[in-house]
């Protein structure tokens, strides 16, 4: 009776097994990853409902979506893959079907299958299964840092390069590129849908632990932490790098994207980098003389409105303590001058004839610009009379008044020269009426005064 049974099982079965079948998957959610497919029956399907369900008949057909990935497991080991959507036949299965190419010798293959089952007692023998990925990318995935990671930040302009600590939060989005290694190397075999809960905790203790290098690059770009969030697609780059071992080559995924909600540093640190900002901005003198201007401003209100020791005492302390610091802004405003790059304009770079003074300095017939001594820096020339006159300040002016004092011009004693050829008398007291030289009759043209 064993016998008999174990003949009609495996013929019965074998028969069942006929049927061409039609695979579909309908839209994977997006907490989906993997979802094994499934033979879409109806009331209406004669025997094919009573196949058995990890069997494939040669010429079945599977439909594939957009965003989604099929492949087809034999026997554990994978034989067909189709990443594009539309419709794929099976038509390499080992196991035959009588409504599907040679009627003759498939049938020849189907007893022989049929024997083959015989001896499992009517059991198949056979595990042939289809699964569909989802190729989508699967976005929301939430992280954030429980501790502060390390940022280094360098500013090559004021010489800073310190280590501070960041916290960040956001999100972030991957997707399956390979599904042959995340079947092989995550998934396997499942026999119900697979989830990204599955994965989540372990991607982000990995993307947390691959954070601290990728914001080392990140800075190594020159990127300033407050920066970071408008370079994410850098951070994205950087990430995929780094995990690129794990992820990439050993689970076949990717990172898409990488967001930032917040980055913030510690208030200690950031007053700690504000403060050597500052004092490295007062490493200009230009800088620092403007801070002592002020500082010495808000000195002089504040000793203007001392009421207790008097303002005499509180200017006479302020002098004191300025003294004592051993520089002042005067000082300070020439060694900022000293230091500033020389910017000669193009009229002033020409020597001018005559040498006249320049305000800066004078300007030699040699060429050589801006002497500020008595003589030429580069020839020893002396330094040409000043044309004017001379105020008792010490100003040289040609108008009217002296333009550092404003003193009135004083009126010398009238000179006499004549206006046509030049010739001076010997005595400017006493002219004669008419010039010597040329014959022309002095008059208040050849008068002026010194």
């Amino acid at each position: 009776m064993g016998l008999i049974r174990g003949i009609v099982a495996a013929a019965s079965s074998g028969i069942a097994d006929q049927w061409r079948e039609y695979f579909y998957c309908d839209s994977l959610e997006t907490d989906i990853l993997v979802t094994k497919g499934k033979k879409r029956t109806s009331k209406r399907s004669a025997g094919n409902n009573k196949g058995e369900e990890n069997i494939i008949s040669n010429g079945s057909v599977v439909a594939v979506n957009e965003g989604q990935c099929m492949i087809i497991v034999d026997q554990g080991k994978i034989v067909e893959f189709c990443a594009e959507a539309g419709e794929f036949t099976y038509d390499t299965s080992s196991e035959p079907s009588l409504f599907y190419g040679n009627l003759s010798e498939n049938l020849t293959k189907t007893f022989a299958v049929v024997g083959k089952r015989f001896t499992f007692a009517g059991d198949t023998a056979k595990d042939q299964r289809i699964y569909f990925f989802n190729t989508k990318e699967i976005m929301g995935n939430k992280y954030g840092t429980a501790n502060p990671v390390p940022f280094r930040v360098v500013d090559e302009n004021i010489g800073l390069d310190i280590d501070i600590s960041l916290r960040c939060n956001g999100e972030y989005s991957y997707k399956i590129v390979d599904p042959l290694l995340f079947y092989a190397n995550v998934c396997g075999n499942v026999v119900e849908d697979y989830g990204r809960e599955k994965l989540d905790s372990q991607l982000k203790a990995e993307l947390m632990t691959a954070l601290q290098p990728a914001f080392a690059r990140i800075s190594a770009m020159g990127i300033r932490y407050s920066a970071v969030p408008a370079h994410t697609q850098e951070l994205s780059e950087a990430l995929n790098d780094i995990l690129s071992a794990k992820w990439s080559q050993l689970r076949g995924i990717e990172i898409v994207s990488f967001g930032v909600n917040a980055l913030k540093a510690s208030a200690e640190d950031e007053a700690m980098i504000k403060e050597l900002q500052k004092s490295a901005v007062l490493r200009n003198p230009n800088m620092a003389a403007a801070t002592l201007v002020g500082a010495q401003a808000e000195a002089m209100k504040s000793a203007a409105s001392n009421t207790s020791t008097g303002p005499m005492m509180a200017f006479a302390g302020m002098n004191m303590a300025a003294q004592a610091g051993g520089m002042n802004t005067q000082q300070l405003f020439q060694m900022g001058q000293q230091a500033a790059p020389a910017s000669v304009p193009a009229s002033a770079a020409a020597p001018v004839a005559g040498a006249a003074p320049m305000a800066d300095g004078w300007n030699c017939n040699c060429g050589k610009v801006g002497n500020t001594g008595k003589f030429c820096s580069e020839c020893g020339a002396p330094r040409p009379a000043a044309d004017g006159w001379t105020c008792v300040c010490g100003a040289v002016n040609k108008g009217k008044f002296c333009s550092e004092c404003g003193a009135k011009k004083p009126a010398g004693e009238p000179l006499y020269k004549c206006d046509k050829c030049g010739w001076e008398p010997e005595d400017p007291k006493n002219p004669p009426k008419f010039c010597p030289e040329c014959g022309d009759p002095f008059d208040e043209n050849d008068i002026s005064r010194q």
